[in-house]
């Protein structure tokens, strides 16, 4: 049976977590040049779009789907058409709809390619970044999200060849992000006129507005990754102050 009190703490997690994509767009916009904050900005902002329709076609599947690989989920294009009024079933059932959770997990993959624009900091155009945010998406995101977090998943915390113990996004979103900018900053080089022109932030007025977005989704990012609203819940929320 769904429980309810369950199911609106992972709904109001689920808008905490969205508001980290602009509070993101925000920290990164005020960092750059005057000149590049529409397009810093617009690259989180658009995640939103590009990544939510990929997520409902069949990035949800292919990331929870059980295909009974430890790499990659069931390629289902059925839009989460079926899973309207199912329970979830990811190691453990939680009292909970389906849609609640992919709801969730949705906003956890939005703001993860968000997190690598910063390495791109007015070094890539916007067309260029949305290409490669549903590529890196599909390629790397999906099959790390099942592998750490999917049924049968190969570094899944209970029966997986390489356990990884990862509560709320610390290998999918962070470390995954973290080498993704690394690697690309590399590969796109120093911004032209790097240690010849001064590339003060504009703004840091506007970072530190996206800092107290992020902070405040960063609760619903913690806290609601237990998805259940209870004593563990609450321990990772005041962890999070």
């Amino acid at each position: 049976m769904i429980n309810s009190g369950d199911t609106a703490w992972v709904l109001a997690s689920s808008a905490l977590v969205l508001l980290m994509t602009p509070g993101l767009a925000f920290f990164y916009g005020g960092m750059t040049r005057a000149k590049s904050t529409l397009n810093m900005m617009m690259m989180s902002f658009a995640s939103l779009g590009v990544v939510s329709v990929l997520w409902v076609l069949f990035g949800y599947q292919l990331a929870f789907g059980d295909s009974g690989s430890e790499w990659y989920g069931a390629l289902s294009f059925s839009g989460l058409s079926d899973s309207v009024n199912s329970l979830v079933a990811n190691g453990a059932k939680y009292p909970i709809p389906v849609l609640a959770f992919a709801a969730f997990q949705l906003m956890f993959a939005v703001i993860t390619p968000a997190l690598i624009s910063g390495a791109f900091a007015e070094r890539i155009k916007f067309t260029g970044s949305m290409v490669f945010m549903a590529l890196w998406l599909v390629i790397v995101y999906l099959p790390m999200a099942h592998m750490v977090w999917g049924a049968g998943g190969l570094m899944g915390a209970v029966s997986g060849a390489i356990p990884a113990f990862d509560f709320a996004g610390g290998t999918v979103v962070h470390i995954n992000a973290a080498v993704a900018g690394l690697v690309g900053a590399y590969m796109v080089g120093k911004r032209v006129g790097y240690g010849r022109e001064a590339m003060a932030p504009h703004s840091l007025t506007l970072t530190m507005v996206g800092a107290s977005l992020l902070w405040v989704g960063w609760f619903g990012f913690n806290a609601g990754s237990n998805l259940e609203a209870n004593g563990t819940a609450a321990l990772a929320f005041m962890n999070t102050v």
